[in-house]
């Protein structure tokens, strides 16, 4: 398939792999820490990252990763009114500078939208992500779900495949598997034991900016995030991968001991995000199994807007995200 999909175009099976392979390089981790400011140890410091991992080359943050595959998915949903969310999103392997990355995106469910009086016809499609190393080696794989417009606004397609197929296949009792084989004892930030149960307001606040350039670099085809007239907004809608970023970021500043991400059990977008929005983040402690070296904590992550858009409906914020991840610990 060729050219830019409407939903009635999609089909279970169709399959986009003419992509291109994507090299990790020092300019991907310059101008994804300009955009966000994470913290996470490894990434930041290339002789701490060569004591633990045993890698001759940095670690790549798991969020530039993350955003690469998605972008790189992006041929079947050019058209996309927003993504719904991300299941099962499993890092298998750590990627590390100058790892090159192939992506193989797979139609596997189709919904079209209730039909109602005064709306457009709409869909949306499950599509299941591959990426793998040079090596051949599977790096991570996830599902995602957008939603795109039909080419006839009054289509009916009959599509209605059952979405309950690509629910989560992550379950915490089995994240371990997920853990790679590092010298965790070389680790030096710690923090203070968290609870399960325990909630971290996270004060600190970030405004969103640079949501076209962090498109273009992770060679995202989704239009809505770069013209405002291609989407259902008056302005260009921030990629959602953005969104969770800034907050993994505020999860790093907040979580000195956190060494990286090795999974997103989900992550729901709840309502749209625009640039000049004031982001802010919550953290619940779900669970936490704990090993010698290190811990697996069950993490919940919350983020609220402050917008323009919000203060004039009267609310002083409005909740966009729920994600929770799967992350390694230390202290």
């Amino acid at each position: 398939m060729s050219g830019s999909p409407w939903f009635e175009d999609l089909n279970v099976g169709d399959e986009f792999n003419n992509v291109p392979e994507v090299t990790i390089t020092e300019g991907h981790l310059a101008a994804h820490q300009m955009a966000f400011g994470d913290r996470l140890a490894l990434p930041l410091s290339w002789p701490l990252s060569k004591k633990v991992t045993k890698s001759p080359t940095p670690l790549v943050n798991s969020c530039l990763v993350a955003n690469i595959a998605i972008g790189l998915s992006t041929i079947p949903s050019q058209r996309v009114l927003g993504n719904l969310f991300y299941r099962g999103v499993a890092f298998r392997l750590p990627v590390f500078l100058g790892d090159t990355l192939k992506t193989k995106t797979s139609v596997v469910a189709l919904r079209q939208n209730r039909i109602k009086p005064g709306r457009a016809a709409s869909g949306m499609a499950a599509l299941y992500i591959e990426v793998s190393n040079q090596e051949g080696q599977s790096v991570l794989n996830f599902y995602r779900c957008p939603m795109l417009p039909c080419r006839d606004s009054e289509a009916d397609t009959g599509k209605n495949d059952d979405f309950d197929l690509i629910s989560a296949p992550l379950d915490f009792d089995k994240l371990k598997a997920l853990v790679p084989p590092w010298n965790f004892k070389e680790f030096s930030p710690k923090q203070v034991h968290l609870e399960e149960g325990q909630r971290i307001v996270i004060e600190a606040r970030d405004t969103v900016t640079s949501a076209p350039e962090i498109v273009r670099l992770t060679l995202n085809l989704a239009m809505t995030h770069l013209d405002s007239k291609k989407g259902g907004y008056s302005e260009r809608l921030v990629y959602g991968g953005h969104t969770i970023s800034l907050a993994a970021a505020q999860v790093s500043r907040a979580l000195p001991g956190l060494i990286t991400i090795i999974c997103w059990f989900h992550c729901e977008h709840l309502a749209p995000v625009f640039e000049g929005d004031i982001l802010r983040s919550e953290v619940l402690v779900n669970q936490r199994e704990d090993y010698d070296e290190f811990s697996i904590l069950d993490l919940t992550v919350e983020v609220f807007a402050e917008s323009e858009v919000s203060v004039k409906e009267g609310q002083k914020e409005t909740k966009v995200l729920d994600w929770r991840l799967g992350v390694i610990s230390r202290g």
